[in-house]
């Protein structure tokens, strides 16, 4: 678990020195006194970091740099000369180097130059990782996010998908009720048939009237032809109504009779037309405190109510917002043709402290935003809008109850920053106060 680090040299005596500055800091090292011997080392084995002398014998160690980047990109490389001009750094870092550090090396300028390509190298491995755990998701499972609360909704959706029964999905603006919506219907036996989807909070109520159940030619001045309601065009597959709690009380009442009687009696018509339609309903307010205040039927509520699905806010499943924020990079690096490879450490804390009042939907504007403005390989906390930038690191509590070993008690509070970092060992190892490869050894 240690980072494997080669040393590249021909001359013996800098390369003995070298390898005595990373073992004062218990750090393993490889040696190779040639190009040609470290790109047979590279060859049979996976290193983290690379640092070669750019003037040797043979294969140059610009040469080795570029047949590195070819073999192995994941690697990180330093140069090092003695003969330090601008044209030969210049050279170097087109061809991909980290850094470079001009002989005669001096012990705490290589140590830091290794760290932060270390570190680069970790972060880029971790976002990696997010992109495997993302790749791996079926159809079925792109509800992202592995939180306790979470899931407990994603096990009723599975249980409710096979019936026919209404569904009620309540839950914050912006938490994702659509995709549920539409998970629940892919899910479900109505799968080949449409899905169809209405915002009842952003149209008019004469307007929602009118397209939820259609109505016929002649029905009011303009209606010069017919028009098919949602209801009937759902017919065979699934209705969302999303912020349902948004509709007026006649409209509540026509609705009611839809779930009641499976039929629409659209507008000016005289004969009601038979549906096949299963309803999921949405809503951001509290319906039973909307009855209270009579602005919302009690019958309805029953009927919308049968099988009712608690979404939880971002702020609850903070575990999860490294994962969603690798998914909406990969998304929007696509949209905007990008190759923004991940977060830097600050930038993922950040993001994972924030308090979300637009839950899902605004962290997926905060990302695409940075994937705009963004010029690194990494998003950093430069490219986060100023509030969320600012936002000081949320509080956390650990709780070891007395006769618990140190041993497990060390365990309890590294596993435990792991799971509010998202696996993220290097912050894991910084918020601990203690040296990443420690994080490594104990795990």
């Amino acid at each position: 678990m240690q980072p494997t680090i080669l040393l590249v040299e021909d001359d013996t005596s800098h390369l003995e020195a070298l390898v005595r500055v990373f073992a004062h800091e218990n750090l393993a090292t490889d040696c190779a006194h040639s190009g040609e011997e470290a790109l047979r080392m590279v060859g049979a084995k996976q290193y983290d970091l690379i640092i070669a002398d750019l003037m040797m014998p043979g294969m140059s160690g610009l040469d080795l740099l570029k047949a590195v980047r070819a073999l192995s990109p994941e690697t990180e490389v330093i140069v090092m000369t003695a003969f330090g001009t601008i044209e030969l750094a210049v050279d170097a870092m087109r061809a991909g180097a980290y850094d470079f550090i001009s002989k005669p090396i001096k012990r705490a300028q290589i140590l830091k130059a290794a760290r932060r390509a270390l570190e680069k190298q970790a972060l880029l491995a971790e976002n990696r990782s997010l992109k495997a755990q993302l790749a791996a998701l079926s159809l079925e499972q792109q509800i992202i996010g592995n939180a306790p609360s979470l899931r407990r909704a994603q096990t009723l959706l599975r249980q409710a998908a096979p019936s026919s029964a209404t569904v009620l999905l309540q839950g914050e603006s912006g938490t994702g009720k659509e995709l549920f919506a539409r998970t629940l219907h892919l899910l479900s036996p109505r799968r080949d048939g449409p899905f169809v989807a209405i915002d009842c909070a952003a149209l008019p109520n004469s307007i929602v009237e009118s397209e939820l159940f259609g109505y016929e030619r002649g029905a009011f001045t303009g209606a010069d032809r017919r028009k098919i309601g949602r209801l009937v065009t759902a017919e065979g597959g699934t209705l969302f109504l999303d912020e349902v709690g948004e509709l007026d009380s006649e409209i509540q009442a026509k609705l009611l009779r839809v779930l009641q009687e499976a039929e629409v009696l659209p507008l000016a018509a005289t004969t009601p037309i038979k549906v096949d339609i299963r309803v999921v309903a949405a809503s951001h307010r509290d319906l039973e405190a909307a009855i209270a205040a009579g602005s919302f039927r009690e019958d309805l509520f029953y009927r919308l109510n049968v099988v009712a699905i608690p979404i939880p806010p971002l702020r609850e499943r903070r575990d999860d917002i490294p994962l969603l924020a690798q998914h909406f990079l990969a998304r929007f690096n696509q949209r905007n043709r990008k190759q923004i490879q991940g977060f830097t450490a600050d930038a993922l804390q950040t993001l994972s402290a924030y308090h979300w009042p637009g839950n899902v939907r605004q962290l997926a504007n905060v990302v695409e935003r940075a994937v705009v403005l963004s010029t690194d390989d990494l998003i950093g906390l430069d490219d986060l809008p100023e509030p969320i930038a600012t936002t000081e690191s949320v509080p956390r509590t650990i709780s070891v109850p007395l006769g618990v070993t140190l041993k497990e008690a060390e365990r309890r509070i590294i596993e435990e920053t792991l799971h509010f970092t998202g696996g993220n060992k290097r912050l894991a190892a910084q918020i601990l106060g203690i040296a990443a490869r420690t994080i490594y050894r104990k795990l």
